[in-house]
């Protein structure tokens, strides 16, 4: 069963790794098998080295001088936060070995190769990566399937997006609601853009959320995602790029916990007695005699009301048997059943 079987029976949450790793293979794989334990679904790597993301240029364009990572270079920052090729095969085993599964964002044509090298079954494509169209053609004649993040997109940049994917004739492809923030802030998340983009595109949906805490993400669950995903880590304390606004693994376990929560209070559509409410059923009201009514006497107004328990007839009676008479002898407290009617 592939990744987009599996979304349509529940919630498929993501442990992203990003940079957490610090530049260790074994905090890598550390951080795999914390994933697993807090309940991740799959964890998720990124595939890209500072020269196919950039050129070694420190001039002005090149040069971060607003947020998380102002004062940062483009190609020292991502020297410092590249996950090594020559790791991920063998983090690509070790997920295998204790049963999560991995995935990554390519960011050029060589890590897609590179990642068809090494069995990738499915891909991610990032925010930043949505208006590349060459580069989402490429991933999608793979013909397999695709979460794709959609983060400072318009609606016109998405569909194009989608178009290309469609004219592969792959119709494996997820939508992710993101805000393209790092972190960012609930106040900018638009959780209905998510609702709209499954009404629009026909596609599952979900949210790849960088916002600090799980509000966001179970949100989400309620209003109908399938995919969630998280930037998780060890500790923030450990230094690097993504520290900052990653989930450490408590976190991420509580989250998983909620979400499983809320997909059980989602449920399914019910109507009637529940077998928690079964045993409740009876403090309904009903009609019940409330004065001794002798056989042949009339019901009234007087000698029968609605009341708790439920055990005698539905109050949508009521009016049926007013004026009508006893067949018996009926004493005050005993419900109205129709074999005392006449």
């Amino acid at each position: 069963m592939n990744i987009y079987d599996r979304i349509n029976r529940r919630t498929y949450i993501i442990a992203e790794m990003s940079a957490n790793h610090a530049g260790s293979l074994e905090r890598a794989k550390e951080i795999i098998h914390a994933a697993k334990e807090a309940g991740a679904d799959c964890i998720k790597i990124q595939t890209y080295t500072a020269d196919t993301m950039t050129i070694d240029c420190h001039n002005k364009y090149f040069n971060i001088t607003e947020g998380t990572w102002k004062g940062e270079n483009l190609y020292s920052l991502y020297r410092k936060a590249y996950t090594p090729w020559k790791w991920q095969a063998e983090l690509k085993e070790e997920s295998e070995k204790i049963g999560i599964d991995f995935f990554s964002t390519p960011f050029d044509i060589s890590s897609v190769d590179f990642l068809e090298s090494i069995g990738i079954e499915f891909y991610k494509i990032a925010s930043f990566e949505l208006v590349d169209i060459p580069l989402i053609e490429y991933i999608a004649s793979k013909n397999k399937p695709i979460i794709m993040s959609t983060g400072m997109g318009t609606l016109g940049e998405i569909e194009d997006a989608v178009n290309v994917v469609r004219k592969q004739r792959n119709n494996q492809l997820v939508l992710l609601k993101c805000s393209s923030a790092y972190p960012a802030i609930t106040d900018e998340m638009n959780l209905k853009t998510m609702v709209n983009m499954r009404d629009t595109f026909n596609v599952p949906v979900g949210l790849s959320d960088h916002s600090m805490g799980s509000i966001g993400a179970v949100a989400a669950v309620a209003m109908g995602a399938s995919v969630i995903e998280k930037h998780f880590c060890i500790s923030r304390k450990i230094d690097n790029p993504d520290a900052s606004f990653s989930m450490e693994a408590n976190e991420f376990a509580d989250m998983v916990r909620d979400i499983r929560l809320v997909e059980k209070a989602i449920g399914h559509v019910q109507y009637g007695i529940t077998i928690q409410e079964k045993e409740n059923r009876n403090f309904r009201r009903s009609i019940f005699a409330v004065e001794d009514i002798m056989s042949g006497e009339s019901f009234t107004e007087e000698n029968i009301k609605i009341i708790r328990p439920g055990y005698g007839l539905s109050p949508k009676y009521y009016k049926d048997i007013i004026h009508k008479k006893a067949r018996k002898n009926i004493k005050r407290g005993t419900p109205i059943s129709y074999d005392q009617i006449d």
